[in-house]
Parts: C-alpha cells; structure tokens; sequence
C-alpha cells in the first residue's frame, strides 16, 4: 500500500511539473488598423474654368456650376468641394464667410490651425485651415488674387465624424487638398 501511494506522489508530482513548464501567458500588445493608401500621383487639371491646379489621379472629378467642383474619393468615402466666386468689389464679404464657414466647427472642433498661404509669382494669396476633432470638416482652404478671383475648398466624409477612425485617410485628403491649393494658378 506504501508503495502505490509513493508511486501515486510520484506520478503525480512528474505530471505537475511537466505541465507547468509552459510559457507564460503574455497579453498581446494593442493593434490597430492598417490603412495603406497608394502614393498619390497628381495630375494636372483644366477647363474653361479661370483657374488650374493639380489632383490626385485616383480622385474623380466632376463639375458643377459657376466653374464649381466635387472631387470624389470612393475608396474613403470623401469629397472636397470647391466654389468659384468673382470678385466684385467684395473682398472682404467673400473672405469674411469664408472664415465664417470655418469657424462654424469650432464648437465640435480641438482646434483649429490657420496655415497663411502666399505665391506673389502666381498672384495666389489665401489660408489652409486644417481642424482637429470630431468636425464635420477637417480641411478647408481659401485662395484669391484679390481683384478677380476667389476660390473655396472643403472636405467631407461620408461617415460619423470620428477623428480616431478616419485620421489615415483625412490626412491623405487633406496633403492632396494642400496640393491643389499651392498648384492652383489663374489663367
């Protein structure tokens, strides 16, 4: 009867070391989505419109009215909407809602960065606002020579706005949006 019992210890002492010499549990380290988007390649783009500029090849353009644009990106679910104004003596009511129409998304908005934008080669003057936050917009431009021509952009996504989730791809839209304003010129 000793004998079972020491054998019994026994194996009972070899299965518990065997089965405890498992590595340890490590928790696994946090994760995120990986959004890879193409580089961008631009294009240049031009109309009978009094302006030209640059776009990303994988956008889709199309045109409204008064020289108005709706630059689509179906793969993100974004579209920048650009408006054409003249100037007519109106300078300061055209950049007033302008500034107006950003400013609208500071209750929803972290902050917003006014980025200035000037080329006197080009006669381009205007400002890059770029919002962080939960805005409906993220981005949003303005460029004129301030005698003729004013043009507006803004950027939408087809989704809730959650600053966490969409950042990859309203970071993208928003280097291409910078694009399209520092290669827009008048004709």
């Amino acid at each position: 009867m000793l004998k079972k019992q020491i054998m019994f210890s026994l194996i009972f002492m070899v299965l518990l070391a065997v089965s405890s010499c498992k590595d340890a549990a490590m928790p696994k380290p946090s994760s995120y989505l990986r959004l890879d988007y193409p580089e961008a390649k631009y294009l240049h783009f031009e109309n009978e419109c009094p302006f030209e500029f640059e776009m990303n090849s994988e956008a889709i353009i199309k045109g409204e009215k008064n020289c108005g644009f709706t630059i689509s990106y179906p793969k993100m679910k974004a579209t920048i909407y650009l408006t054409y104004k003249k100037v007519n003596n109106n300078i300061d009511n055209l950049l007033r809602d302008a500034q107006k129409l950003t400013y609208e998304h500071v209750i929803k908005a972290d902050n917003i960065l006014e980025q200035p934008y000037m080329n006197p080669s080009k006669k381009v003057f205007g400002m890059f606002y770029r919002v962080d936050g939960n805005a409906a917009t993220n981005s949003q431009f303005y460029v004129t020579d301030s005698t003729k021509h004013f043009v507006t952009g803004s950027v939408y996504f087809y989704a809730k706005p959650n600053f966490d989730s969409i950042m990859p791809a309203s970071s993208y839209v928003r280097n291409d949006m910078q694009r399209l304003m520092e290669t827009l010129k008048w004709k």
